[in-house]
């Protein structure tokens, strides 16, 4: 199958290609950068590993930067990129992992050869292997000595207990060491096909030289059955309180509520909420709990969606002899949500939203990454036009909505990094009342 789309973006157009094997080409073109941007995106992630290969996605990503035939050290693949002031990177997630680069417009199509080639070539070396697994675990010991990660992935734990949603990304020191060779070679074979793989470009290019290069690197790639995702269950959680016992001098503080997946009608009204609740310097969270009360530093609060489910958090940092004054105002703000928003409040959150958005979408990097992750995990792609239409339309009485669906005392989970020990004591805590 073949097929060729175009749509329009708010400042640019965006082309789609469907080569033969199924592999997806999008491009936007810029005419006003020299900044041209590349991403390949792969259905993979932590969602796709049972727990005895935990971290396999991230540390696949990492193999890939190692070496391949034409390029065999990893200081001849970044040379490529670098060497020409260019950034070259890569990350893992959930639900996708994604190789990408930033280069000045002469230079893209070596950066394009470049990412076909780690894809297609990467040697997967035994010396390389082990040695990259050391690498991957001083990068999970850093996580685990950060108090403001180790908050975030308790909290996950939380909220999506035993399953992969709740798992950290980069598996366990454990997990990884287990993994072999031929692990990493079945997950190539599975997880790095054609179906499931989108190549978006974002700059000053042209979609037909774009096309026309893809299909001769990577028109060959092989295409096969794609493992799936594991899906969300949907679990009371096992505790509602996680406590990490650490001598800080500031308590990490998450509180997790269980949110709405990507596709839900009310996605947007939740995130307008969260922008009301705690994205800004006027927000309801940075108004009461650092102006008025002097309580926290940072405050903040975000929406997260997910293919089939989502969370919602608010976030801070806060003395610890204050913590018990703190908690009980963050939920009253919290639970003051229900009740709906004001006018001003509402005007202002919409205009933030849409401004952020169009924005967003004068960067080449970002509109690479918006085009290519719809594409992939939705197998279809919403226009800037199309979601700014959408963030119009959402009402007051749909953030009242939207907040009451959520915003629930019962599926409330709260996790802390600092010198606490007693788990009952904030237990008790965790109510609207």
């Amino acid at each position: 199958m073949t097929k060729s789309e175009t749509q329009s973006l708010v400042t640019s157009s965006f082309d789609r290609t469907v080569l033969p094997n199924g592999l997806r080409v999008l491009t936007s073109t810029f005419q006003h950068t020299n900044a041209v941007s590349i991403i390949f995106l792969f259905g993979a992630g932590s969602r796709y590993e049972t727990p005895e290969l935990a971290g396999a996605s991230h540390l696949f990503e990492h193999m890939l930067f190692k070496g391949t035939e034409s390029r065999p050290t990893p200081r001849e693949i970044s040379e490529v990129v670098e060497g020409v002031g260019g950034t070259l990177n890569a990350f893992t997630d959930r639900e996708v992992t994604g190789y990408w680069c930033r280069v000045a417009q002469p230079n893209y199509r070596d950066s394009i050869d470049l990412l076909a080639d780690m894809t297609l070539n990467s040697l997967f070396k035994d010396e390389d292997i082990a040695k990259e697994k050391q690498v991957v675990y001083e990068e999970i010991r850093a996580s685990h000595d950060s108090p403001g990660a180790r908050v975030s992935m308790m909290l996950d734990n939380l909220l999506w207990p035993d399953q992969p949603l709740g798992r950290d990304i980069a598996g366990s020191v454990e997990s990884v060491g287990a993994i072999s060779r031929e692990d990493m070679l079945k997950y190539l074979e599975t997880q790095y096909v054609a179906s499931n793989t989108v190549i978006a470009v974002a700059g000053n290019v042209d979609h037909k030289e774009v096309v026309d290069q893809v299909s001769e690197l990577i028109g060959g790639l092989h295409d096969g059955e794609i493992l799936p995702m594991f899906p969300y269950e949907a679990k009371q959680p096992q505790k509602r309180v996680a406590l990490e016992y650490r001598p800080t001098e500031q308590a990490h503080v998450a509180f997790g509520l269980p949110g709405l997946a990507a596709d839900d009608p009310d996605r947007h009204a939740l995130s307008i909420m969260s922008v009301i609740l705690g994205e800004t310097m006027s927000s309801r969270l940075f108004e009461e709990v650092r102006e008025h009360r002097g309580l926290a530093y940072d405050i903040h609060s975000g929406a997260h969606f997910l293919s089939d489910t989502g969370a919602f958090v608010v976030e801070s940092g806060i003395d610890p002899a204050r913590v018990d004054e703190a908690i009980p105002v963050i939920l009253h703000e919290l639970a003051k949500m229900r009740e709906g928003v004001t006018e001003t409040e509402w005007k202002q959150a919409l205009e933030l939203t849409k401004g952020r958005m169009m924005l967003r979408m004068e960067e080449s990097r970002a509109v690479s990454s918006f085009l290519g992750i719809q594409e992939l995990l939705r197998d279809n792609v919403e226009t800037v036009d199309e979601i700014l239409a959408k963030i119009s339309s959402v009402s007051m009485e749909d953030i009242k909505r939207a907040a009451q669906r959520v915003i629930k005392a019962e599926n409330l989970v709260l996790s802390i990094v600092g010198p606490f020990e007693d788990n009952e004591h904030f237990e008790s805590m965790l109510t609207f009342e």
